[in-house]
């Protein structure tokens, strides 16, 4: 493909566009890595498209966002710190495939040092040919409840003793994006408080708390659960426990809430129950650990060693769960066919809501004018696949055999065409 100059006016046409929770027949326009109205182009700079692309009816979408992911194609972000560049640099390049344009890479319960050695290299970065965005450190640990540890080692989970504990667990924090806490843990109210005065997201999760715990938690300003309805108390009719975050009446704002749509973390009948009792609060995560894209066989999460059989990633000796294998773009297929949602539906939980999370809505997870440039040309003439990947508008990734972007210059660059 041939490079495009940054003050380029891109136009792709015959395709369709996930824009404003439908699908519309549209053209869709390109400059400067952002997204814009031709409108203004054209009655005002009264210029027209540098190239044209054909999509051939392809369907155009916001690129996917994974807010949490611990690793991938061999590489784990809590234990390979001796290549940990090369193992955030190799995940990043992997996921293009699989649609995802910005990540969160996420940091389990771990040793104190650990966090200081990780969080000052695993910066915030836009993006690229060189791979997925970086939106921030999703650190999930290690102020968790040792009855719902999950994968996570029981000896590196903290308890917290105020403010001071936990920066000086973490050290610098102007990486982190999202941090996991339960929090029923004594002190987790005036942490949360103070995290999300710092600009910090706050998540729920890993958690032996009731419903009035993620209520107190929310009002103090969480605003996300970490893969519901696992490690955390089950749904009780007598106490729903975080769960009934979904329809509380109680809270001063509504959550969005995490759900591994692998076929293995979550029954159809679950990812059915949350959506329609909250279908604007749900965000496909992957969990995705150092086996997604390799395959059975022992692999690791951060301290502790995973087996892979089939699908399923587990602790070694036990049942307990240990992340997943799944890439986002099967999450999105999974969703589809087993909650019964639609096309669109499925792509705004892995792309509006997600950004809505992260605070990036007004730049990231939609096609609307002024939002950076960073989406997808699906095939949905059966089940969704992802065609070509677009970071800053420019073609980041192409599926073997995809044909659907051809180049075709209208005019000299920089040349008007009125006068």
């Amino acid at each position: 493909m041939p490079s495009i100059a940054s003050s380029s006016i891109v136009q792709f046409k015959n395709c369709r566009l996930v824009r404003g929770r439908t699908i519309v027949k549209d053209d869709f326009w390109v400059r400067g890595g952002r997204i814009i109205n031709p409108e203004p182009v054209f009655f005002e700079e009264k210029v027209q498209a540098d190239l044209t692309v054909d999509c051939h009816d392809a369907l155009i979408c916001p690129g996917f966002i994974d807010i949490q992911i611990n690793g991938g194609y061999g590489y784990d972000f809590s234990s390979d710190l001796d290549k940990l560049e090369e193992g955030v640099s190799t995940v990043a390049k992997g996921i293009l495939s699989t649609g995802v344009t910005s990540f969160c890479p996420t940091v389990v319960t771990s040793p104190s040092s650990v966090y200081h050695e990780v969080l000052p290299r695993l910066k915030r970065t836009p993006g690229g040919k060189e791979g997925a965005g970086i939106l921030g450190i999703h650190l999930e640990g290690p102020f968790i409840s040792p009855e719902k540890k999950g994968a996570h080692p029981p000896e590196f989970i903290q308890k917290i003793e105020g403010i001071d504990k936990v920066h000086d667990i973490y050290g610098n924090l102007d990486n982190v994006g999202l941090i996991t806490i339960a929090p029923e843990l004594p002190g987790a109210l005036e942490v949360i408080h103070h995290l999300r005065s710092k600009g910090i997201k706050v998540s729920v999760g890993h958690s032996n708390g009731n419903l009035e715990d993620g209520e107190a938690a929310v009002n103090n300003g969480a605003s996300f659960i970490t893969h519901l309805f696992n490690a955390m108390l089950p749904f009780h009719h007598r106490d729903p426990g975080l769960v009934g975050l979904l329809t509380s009446q109680r809270i001063n704002q509504p959550v969005h809430y995490g759900i591994i749509a692998d076929g293995i973390h979550t029954h159809p009948a679950a990812l059915r129950i949350a959506h329609r009792t909250h279908p604007k609060g749900v965000v496909l995560v992957t969990d995705a650990m150092a086996a997604m894209g390799l395959g059975e066989g022992h692999h690791h999460i951060g301290q502790m060693e995973v087996l892979v059989k089939g699908q399923k990633a587990q602790l070694v000796g036990t049942n307990t769960l240990a992340g997943a294998i799944v890439t986002m773009d099967s999450c999105v297929r999974h969703f589809i066919k087993e909650a019964g949602v639609t096309v669109v539906e499925a792509i705004e939980a892995a792309t509006l809501h997600p950004a809505q999370v992260m605070g990036m809505d007004h730049l990231k997870g939609t096609l609307d004018f002024g939002s950076d440039a960073d989406f997808l040309l699906l095939s949905d003439k059966g089940p969704l696949k992802v065609l070509n990947t677009f970071i800053g508008g420019e073609c980041v990734y192409a599926a073997p055999g995809a044909h659907c972007i051809e180049y075709t210059q209208q005019r000299p660059l920089e040349e008007k065409v009125f006068s």
